[in-house]
């Protein structure tokens, strides 16, 4: 009986992972197992995708905390007129919504109202620098969700799943695409505020990809990078003899565990943040940026500076090709009371607070990338968890709404000033489910953008091929260009 094990055979028949990388096919033509793709001499080494692709980049903005979209872009006059009465039975058919206080009176916020653009879209006062740039965006007015709390909804929001332990939407696409600048992490995290977000890396994980593919999270503040700079007294020769030394005893240790993918991981991480020593520090300093761009980005106003921090260092990661940038939005800076969009109770505060904080920098986002010819080229994705109900609860505020609520996006590939689907006329559920959005069909329109199949981007976990949406997911077709 021959004793050649599968992987030999695979690897000598010009089937392993390896051969598969050299002709750019990784994704969509197989499932691969970690151990292969830990075999790549390169896993990041950039790859074609599946067909031509309409963007580059990637800014994911995670308004953390789940904004009331009723407040902000779905404007709903019968909600106004029946603010006060009871939530007529026809509007909570076919929905549970015993998720925390029950369900209260009809509640309309102190908003007012203005279509902008040729588009003629609704914003409300709270985003009156998003609404300039309406016939940029395009809008999904027919959000659904599974899920009605925050950690299990984010969860699906960036992996696909309630559960942790699946990649998520970044960490897929560094593993199909690899990096388009070897200095830098394909994929990176940003956040504003003085804590790191909710339940943290799980969010930005590989999951069961390899470890190599994961967010590299990048903290508020002057110094971004944790321990990128050289210690005290340490000469460059000094340092670069050390990470020697410690590359080949790491390389002696993963070759007695070819499999261990974290290992292999680890050993890449210090070579590249040998190489981020030079190009991420130039990568994230605001100092060479104009008066101009940064009042753009609301730099000069205490509550949207945070913020406006994260963006402008985003859209400077996309000049430099990192191709996935999730943005998580904070607490507002100077504030302690209010720490993300969860609107319980109190919403004309909370909402006031973060509207302030997101809107002038989101604008500038906009602005700066379509200035820059970059917005043709990078995919601005507008998301949170879920959103708040129609109902009132604790008298001024909203509850959990996974039923029916609006995402946008804006850039390349995208049908412009175009709105995609609704919801009711009190703004609790899709109107018509045949038009329901999940986070699956976004991740897979995503995907498409950037020029992936998501049915054929594939991997192999224990047997099983494994893609980004699960068993799910449809690319939105009606709303691309």
């Amino acid at each position: 009986m021959s004793t050649q094990s599968r992987r030999d055979f695979l690897l000598k028949s010009g089937l392993g992972l390896g051969s598969a990388a050299l002709t750019g096919l990784v994704p969509g033509v197989s499932a691969f197992s970690a151990a292969y793709a830990a075999d790549l001499v390169d896993p990041l080494a950039p790859r074609k995708p599946n067909f031509p692709a309409k963007v580059k980049s990637v800014i994911w903005l995670h308004m953390n905390g789940a904004p009331s979209t009723l407040d902000l872009f779905d404007y709903k006059p019968d909600l106004i007129k029946l603010a006060g009465q009871d939530v007529p039975a026809s509007f909570l058919k076919g929905i549970k919504t015993s998720t925390q206080g029950g369900v209260g009176k009809l509640f309309a916020s102190q908003r007012s109202w203005k279509q902008y653009g040729e588009s003629g879209a609704w914003f409300s006062d709270l985003v009156p620098n998003i609404a300039q740039h309406a016939d940029k965006i395009t809008f999904i007015k027919s959000s659904v969700t599974i899920g009605a709390t925050h950690d299990i909804s984010i969860l699906k929001l960036n992996t696909g799943d309630l559960n942790p332990g699946r990649p998520s939407l970044g960490a897929w696409v560094s593993y199909a695409l690899g990096s388009a600048n070897p200095d830098l992490p394909p994929y990176v995290v940003l956040y504003n505020g003085k804590t790191e977000p909710s339940a943290g890396s799980v969010n930005w994980n590989s999951g069961f990809l390899p470890a190599v593919y994961q967010g590299t999270a990048f903290r508020p503040g002057p110094s971004p990078i944790l321990y990128l700079d050289r210690p005290e007294l340490t000469a460059a020769t000094q340092q670069r003899a050390s990470l020697d030394l410690l590359k080949r005893l790491n390389a002696q240790g993963a070759a007695r565990y070819p499999s261990d993918t974290e290992l292999k991981a680890r050993v890449r991480s210090y070579e590249l943040a040998d190489r981020m020593q030079v190009a991420a520090p130039e990568a994230v300093d605001l100092a060479k940026e104009t008066d101009a761009t940064k009042e753009l980005y609301g730099l000069n106003d205490e509550t949207s500076a945070g913020y406006g921090t994260t963006l402008l260092r985003a859209r400077r990661l996309v000049e430099r090709g990192v191709r996935f940038i999730q943005v998580v939005s904070g607490a507002p800076d100077g504030q302690t009371e209010v720490t993300s969009w969860d609107a319980h109770s109190d919403l004309e505060k909370n909402h006031g607070i973060n509207a302030k904080m997101v809107d002038k920098p989101i604008a500038g986002l906009l602005a700066d990338l379509k200035s820059r010819g970059l917005l043709d080229s990078t995919l601005v994705v507008w998301t949170s968890e879920f959103s708040r109900t129609s109902y009132g609860q604790s008298g001024n505020g909203r509850d959990h709404n996974p039923w029916g609520y609006t995402q946008w996006m804006a850039g390349g590939g995208l049908k412009a000033g175009f709105t995609y689907g609704g919801t009711d006329d009190i703004g609790l559920q899709v109107a018509d489910k045949d038009t329901a959005v999940d986070t699956y069909d976004v991740h897979a329109t995503v995907l498409q953008l950037l020029g992936l199949d998501h049915l054929k981007t594939t991997f192999l976990n224990n047997g099983r091929s494994e893609r980004p949406t699960v068993v799910y997911g449809k690319v939105i077709k009606e709303i691309l260009a």
